[in-house]
């Protein structure tokens, strides 16, 4: 059965479609099949994967407001080895109309109870709010991954994002989980980052991923060129990171698997 992460943070600029697009290349890289939603109005993780956000056929406006099915909705990467539901201005009007809908913070989930055996991971790249469409995603997900920055406002804004997940998992999905914190755009020189970093260890312990993401710039020039860092520079320290962290999440998965067997 496939697994659905939503990458999310309040916070704006902590890396969270960076994350989401890098993750579901590298992912895509060891051969699972991955689906990305792209849930922000935005659609930074449609043009980071390559596709014109202006020249799609079909949103998730489609497939939330007129209940398409997920396989006419779907687009192929730039590179053709993960699966895309693209996003643009038209999710804008997702939000406002999924008001009006009846279970509306379930639209999502049900868009995908048919589909999610058809992939290994399927990764939602949600809205730097809390709003319609971030309550979708976390009522459609098993678990979720949160990328901050290791400085003392994004800690502050962990504390209340933590709550607010568990209070979106006592009302629409009670089997929801923290996948993960990913420290991102990490400098070890940084003494704060560092302090930050511990802090979070102590605090939430395993759910910290080993990896880190370093400050990069071949990280950052990627997607002006509408490609994941991976096809953009795979040798850059960027790509490599994100190739750990897609390793460390499938052998969670995995170990986690074997739990539920034995």
């Amino acid at each position: 059965m496939g697994k659905i992460i939503a990458i999310a943070n309040q916070k704006g600029g902590v890396g969270k479609t960076t994350t989401a697009v890098n993750l579901a290349a590298s992912m895509a890289a060891t051969k699972r099949k991955v689906l990305l939603i792209d849930l922000d109005p935005q659609g930074n993780a449609t043009m980071g994967s390559g596709v014109d956000k202006y020249e799609v056929a079909a949103t998730a406006y489609e497939l939330l407001i007129e209940e398409k099915p997920l396989d006419e909705v779907v687009e192929q990467d730039t590179s053709g080895k993960y699966h895309l539901v693209a996003a643009n201005s038209d999710v804008t009007a997702a939000e406002i109309k999924l008001m009006e809908c009846f279970a509306r913070e379930l639209k999502l989930r049900n868009a995908l109870a048919n589909y999610k055996n058809q992939y290994d991971f399927i990764i939602i790249d949600c809205p730097p709010s809390l709003n319609m469409l971030t309550v979708n995603a976390m009522a459609a997900a098993d678990s979720v991954l949160v990328p901050m920055q290791c400085e003392y406002y994004a800690l502050e804004g962990l504390t209340a994002l933590m709550d607010t997940i568990n209070k979106l998992a006592s009302v629409v999905n009670p089997d929801l989980a923290i996948e993960g914190i990913l420290r991102t755009m990490y400098d070890p020189r940084n003494r704060l980052a560092n302090d930050v970093s511990e802090q979070l260890k102590n605090h939430f312990g395993d759910k910290v991923y080993r990896t880190v993401i370093p400050r990069n710039v071949r990280l950052a020039e990627a997607p002006s060129f509408g490609s994941p860092v991976m096809y953009y520079d795979k040798s850059s320290a960027g790509a490599r990171a994100y190739l750990a962290l897609a390793g460390e999440m499938i052998r969670r998965a995995e170990k986690q698997k074997t739990k539920q067997v034995a």
